[in-house]
């Protein structure tokens, strides 16, 4: 197993390495971000990792969702980003959830922290609530055109967004792996114990000159937080 993180060792070294292997984390939804997760994460030494999502893969869904081949058509995403995990690293236990995440919730699974793979709103929502009620931190991610955004919540509150049923527009690969990967650095450093910004949002976009901003943003304290 050092062989194959060798050069994560060298960033933190072996006990910090081998704690990766006691933690467990549930990525929801297996499309594009979740694809980029999958693959990020489970290379990482995470012990476990769940992927939630119902949907089946669509031709429409590969340009972006880089976890799949045109071969994969009809099959379920869960499955086959599961399969690639596990066939990338023996040292990680990648689960298929096939469900929704409020059967997921039911189950009582316990996690060490969640990340939002999903794309409306409506399900970050759920996400934010289970998460409250249940004390564990989850990451949230969105892209759309040439734009994202990033937060690590912890104690603060989801609602400041205003949750409607908007259809994503128009996107391509690069920035969803972008995200995707802002994202996973953020789940990496919390699980290996690094210091990182919680409660705080990322907004990046590419402006009209082609040039790259980030913009951050302090989110509200939640309400169930005093």
């Amino acid at each position: 197993m050092n062989d194959y993180f060798h050069r994560q060792i060298q960033l933190w070294g072996e006990e910090c390495q081998n704690s990766l292997q006691s933690k467990k984390i549930a990525i929801i939804g297996c499309g594009g971000l979740g694809s980029s997760l999958g693959i990020a994460l489970g290379s990482c030494g995470i012990g476990t990792l769940y992927c939630i999502d119902f949907d089946k893969i669509e031709i429409h869904n590969i340009h972006r969702q880089i976890a799949f081949k045109t071969k994969d058509e009809g099959e379920y995403k869960c499955d086959i980003l599961c399969k690639l995990i596990s066939d990338r690293s023996p040292y990680v236990k990648a689960i298929p959830k096939n469900m929704d995440f409020e059967t997921f919730s039911k189950e009582n699974i316990e996690v060490d922290l969640i990340i939002d793979a999903t794309d409306n709103l409506k399900s970050r929502a759920d996400i934010d609530s289970f998460a409250k009620r249940s004390k564990i931190p989850w990451i949230y991610g969105s892209v759309e055109e040439f734009n994202g955004h990033v937060c690590f919540f912890e104690k603060s509150d989801f609602s400041a967004f205003k949750i409607n049923a908007k259809t994503p527009a128009g996107i391509a690969a690069p920035i969803v792996m972008h995200i995707a990967s802002l994202q996973a650095n953020l789940a990496l450093r919390f699980l290996a114990g690094l210091s990182l910004k919680k409660d705080l949002l990322y907004y990046l976009y590419f402006d009209d000159n082609g040039e790259l901003i980030t913009q951050k943003f302090n989110m509200p304290k939640s309400s169930s937080n005093g």
